[in-house]
């Protein structure tokens, strides 16, 4: 069969509803299109997200071509792999998504893509003990473990194990790349802790579009609630917009706080339920959740996320923190 028509075949089994017609179409789509792709012999890692595909380069350094299929503002509760997306994975020499029911709609064919070929849920390597419960369903846990860095960096030793598994004679490379990077991330974490630490203990109060920051609020002693539950596919009801305007109102909370990947209507609710009950609150910042920020930019790395959330939050609650955080580098001065 051609070039040309294995494509067409891949297109059109690609259009089936099932997953095992869409990992076959796509796979005639990669046999058809791998051979320009092949012209360099560095091994392709695919990441969902941002933040895995910020931790799989900071290891990999050179030795490796690394992908992430989520950019900016992307939410990775709600995504679903494209057919382009499917022809990238399966060209992938590894695999490398989140797990924990984080690519909710993707978990499946992730699953199975996993019994072809290396891949791995890197998030589902941790200890249960380590995990925090989720808020809607008893057999699973809180996916959002990036958002405490000491969580975060126990990846890197799993992570690092996944390249050498593709390039074993990288390994010593890639696990020196995991000590210096958890060195970074240890940084971070005493920079979050000091700094957090002197927001006043009353106004620890962290409300959010999702419950996104569960790991953070148990990280840095602070009383997290999100408007909608920890997937961004839960509805937030009027009784639940109630109950945080009486949050605000009865503690004069004077923040919320807005995300990256997350549409900020019902923080406007919030907002406005408080003002009708003579309290202000303002928009303290917009947080990085699901997402890194802005490719090319300091927040679009893992490290500069957290430096950029842990310092908005710090200076909107009241606390002290540069105005550029950590190393100087936000895009913007907190106010």
């Amino acid at each position: 069969m051609t070039h040309r028509r294995l494509a067409q075949a891949a297109n059109a089994r690609a259009a089936a509803p099932t997953r095992r017609g869409l990992l076959a179409g796509a796979a005639a789509l990669a046999l058809a299109a791998a051979a320009p792709l092949r012209a360099q012999d560095k091994p392709r890692v695919v990441c969902t997200t941002s933040m895995l595909g910020d931790m799989m380069r900071n290891l990999a350094g050179g030795r490796a071509e690394v992908r992430a299929l989520m950019g900016p503002g992307i939410d990775p509760h709600s995504y679903r792999q494209t057919r382009s997306d499917v022809a990238l994975m399966l060209r992938a020499d590894l695999m490398v998504w989140h797990g924990l029911w984080l690519e909710a709609q993707m978990d499946d064919f992730l699953r199975e893509l996993a019994r072809r070929k290396p891949a791995a849920a890197l998030a589902e390597s941790l200890p249960r003990a380590l995990l925090r419960p989720h808020d809607s369903y008893p057999d699973r846990w809180d996916p959002h473990v990036w958002m405490d860095p000491a969580l975060w960096a126990r990846l890197l030793t799993p992570a690092a194990a996944l390249l050498a598994r593709i390039d074993p004679e990288g390994a010593d490379a890639f696990a020196a790349a995991a000590e210096r990077h958890g060195a970074e991330m240890a940084a971070l974490d005493a920079y979050a802790r000091e700094t957090l630490a002197t927001v006043p203990p009353e106004r620890r109060v962290l409300i959010t579009a999702h419950d996104a920051f569960g790991y953070f609020g148990r990280a840095y002693g602070f009383e997290v609630m999100g408007v909608q539950g920890m997937s961004t596919e839960s509805e937030a009801g009027l009784q639940r917009i109630r109950q945080l305007v009486d949050v605000l109102v009865s503690r004069r909370v004077g923040a919320v706080f807005v995300e990256s990947s997350v549409s900020e209507r019902n923080l406007r609710a919030l907002i406005e339920g408080a003002a009708a009950r003579g309290h202000e609150v303002r928009v303290g910042a917009e947080l990085y959740s699901d997402a890194m920020g802005p490719e090319g930019s300091y927040e679009g790395t893992y490290l500069g996320m957290i430096d950029h959330n842990v310092t908005a939050i710090a200076r909107a609650l009241g606390g002290r923190a540069p105005a550029r955080g950590m190393r100087g580098l936000l895009r913007e001065a907190q106010t």
